[in-house]
């Protein structure tokens, strides 16, 4: 079960379509009303391993307080207004677009913007940083943004949103923070880091791929009628991921050296998609299925984008610079990494 769940975490530009298309199987050929009941488990399934391996003690870290400002200022006002934006641009008349493209730009980072960080070689601690700071801020923010860019809108039950919040975010952050702490204290830290922090991610794609799976068999009827207008939803989707790289990148050229550049792009692309789509189901019912259609076709446009940018950073920003190596008796040597 690991070995297929690892090839699903690798593989999410074809297993997020695949997911899709499942649903979109399942929801043509029966009444899929039924699978709401599993959003809750499948989210917490999603959460709670990422929780887990979440490193909380780099919120006190005192280095990159800039680049972590930076990233605030992005993700929480730039960004919300992009989003609130292009909702009156491209869906004026469709309060559950509008509603979808305001939950995603609300909520930034996701566990593969450590990843992607990773893959580009950038400062991977940094985007360690700007991933939890993103989870708390945005869950923390999201339920006033809701209610101050959509409320007049959209009906926002703001007590919900934040208890559903608390109970998909917080509740998994305390229980996988304890989990952590007795794993530790029972194999050390160098075991939970060389084996158990690396075994729960990949459960947290299983979750990913249910909620996609749901979401698509929730609509299956209504795209069945009409395919062409996924069309209609995909392109300003990537739209906005497009001008995000874009302002992201030239923002991060012109403040910071290239690892910190590239976390920046990551830490600010990189929505919480699978968070934006539980609360979207979870509080918003009716509306929260028509939004959930668009948030998961952008799990499509999100990837492929990043996986494509992490090509051209080296264009963007210039190769990274060599690790040296020392060995005893012997001159430093440079070593491309």
């Amino acid at each position: 079960m690991s070995t297929l769940l690892a090839w699903l975490q690798k593989h999410l530009v074809w297993s997020i379509p695949g997911a899709m298309a499942l649903g979109l199987g399942v929801g043509d050929v029966t009444d899929a009303g039924a699978l709401r009941w599993a959003i809750l488990p499948l989210t917490f399934l999603m959460v709670y391993p990422m929780m887990v391996s979440m490193n909380l003690r780099a919120l006190v870290a005192p280095d990159g307080a800039r680049l972590q400002g930076a990233a605030l200022a992005i993700n929480f006002v730039l960004l919300p207004l992009v989003g609130w934006g292009a909702g009156l641009l491209f869906f004026p008349e469709q309060p559950a677009a509008r509603l979808a493209l305001l939950l995603t730009a609300l909520l930034p980072t996701s566990g593969m913007t450590i990843s992607w960080t990773g893959f580009a070689r950038g400062n991977v601690p940094a985007a360690v940083k700007m991933t939890v700071i993103g989870l708390l801020a945005g869950s923390l923010l999201a339920p006033l943004y809701l209610k101050a860019l959509l409320g007049a809108v959209v009906e926002i039950p703001l007590v919900q949103v934040a208890l559903q919040i608390a109970l998909i975010v917080f509740l998994p952050l305390a229980l996988g923070q304890l989990t952590q702490r007795w794993l530790i204290a029972r194999d050390g830290r160098e075991r939970f880091d060389a084996h158990h922090k690396l075994r729960f991610p990949p459960w947290s794609t299983l979750g990913v791929l249910g909620i996609v799976f749901v979401s698509m068999a929730l609509k299956a009827p209504e795209i069945v009628r009409a395919p062409l207008a996924l069309v209609g939803l995909l392109l300003p989707l990537v739209a906005i991921y497009a001008l995000n790289f874009v302002l992201s990148t030239l923002i991060g050229r012109a403040l910071f050296a290239r690892g910190d550049a590239i976390a920046l792009v990551y830490g600010t692309v990189m929505r919480n998609l699978s968070i934006a789509l539980a609360i979207a189901i979870g509080v918003f019912r009716e509306a929260g299925a028509d939004a959930a259609l668009l948030i998961a076709l952008a799990y499509i446009v999100q990837v492929q984008a990043a996986a494509w940018y992490v090509r051209f950073t080296d264009r963007v920003f210039g190769p990274a610079a060599p690790v040296v190596r020392i060995q005893p008796g012997r001159r430093a040597e440079g070593v491309s990494s």
